[in-house]
């Protein structure tokens, strides 16, 4: 399905403490109870980012969501579920979209030269889009980008202690070595019953669907530390860190890395 009504993406801010990696590993050491723990749910360079564009009301969505819950469930993918809100007319307004998703992919349509948006529509890595709905394609392109380079490349390491989540971005080497920090929230899974349009009677389970998006401060190609309160997290299903390059036109461009920062377990109902 597709829409060619023009947005402008809103202006996206969070106050995120940020120190050098160097410096503040030189601090003295905490107690034990303290010292980050490693987030066993990210890894330092995922095989890639999967940004899908879907809504509830677009009858050839439901077989990308279904396929997008098989990416979720992967540890080396970063998968994000954008609800864009263009197709509530047809009688049903998705309970998940957020007029900032809808901005997000408008966004990467002026980037990839394109004349409309559509759904499902699968952003692989910020750099090429495809159909949500076609495995090949997906797993074609993050295995093609994986090979030529076009992957993660900058490694984005999660850790966290009872009160912060600590955010650690590696050093570029060579290549583009700017990029906004992009905090991406996300709800937990949720199961829908679709009352009216195309998907009338329709029960689906829709996961990391994004529930919010502010740029958390830049890195420039060197090590990097940054930290987020966990009480932050505690209140969403988690959120996805990406590094990700900006043309001087303020377009979305490549991601250069990744990770996932899920929500505490003993924070989950």
């Amino acid at each position: 399905m597709t829409s060619r009504r023009p947005l402008r993406l809103a202006a996206l801010a969070l106050a995120l403490s940020v120190f050098a990696g160097a410096g503040l590993a030189g601090n003295a050491i905490a107690g034990e109870a303290d010292k980050p723990q490693a987030d066993k749910a990210s890894t330092d360079q995922p095989l890639g980012v999967v940004e899908l564009f879907t809504s509830q009301g677009c009858n050839s969505c439901l077989p990308a969501d279904e396929f997008f819950a098989e990416l979720a469930a992967k540890e080396n993918i970063v998968a994000l579920a954008y609800h864009v809100d263009y197709w509530d007319y047809l009688g049903w307004k998705d309970t998940l979209s957020r007029k900032e998703n809808t901005e997000r992919q408008y966004e990467y349509m002026r980037a990839f030269g394109s004349r409309s948006v559509y759904t499902p529509q699968a952003v692989i890595n910020g750099r090429s889009h495809v159909s949500g709905a076609n495995r090949k394609e997906v797993d074609g392109a993050l295995a093609r980008m994986e090979r030529s380079g076009e992957g993660m490349r900058v490694s984005v390491k999660v850790s966290r202690t009872n009160d912060r989540v600590t955010i650690d971005a590696g050093d570029a080497g060579t290549g583009p070595s700017d990029a906004h920090v992009v905090i991406v929230y996300f709800d937990p899974p949720q199961t829908i019953k679709i009352g009216k349009g195309e998907n009338t009677g329709r029960s689906m389970t829709y996961w990391n669907a994004v529930s919010g998006i502010q740029t958390a401060g830049m890195w420039h190609g060197k090590a990097q530390r940054y930290e987020l309160p966990m009480s932050v997290i505690s209140k969403k299903g988690g959120c996805a860190v990406l590094l990700q390059s900006v043309g001087k036109d303020g377009l979305p461009g490549p991601i250069l890395g990744a990770a996932l920062i899920h929500k505490p377990a003993h924070s989950r109902p």
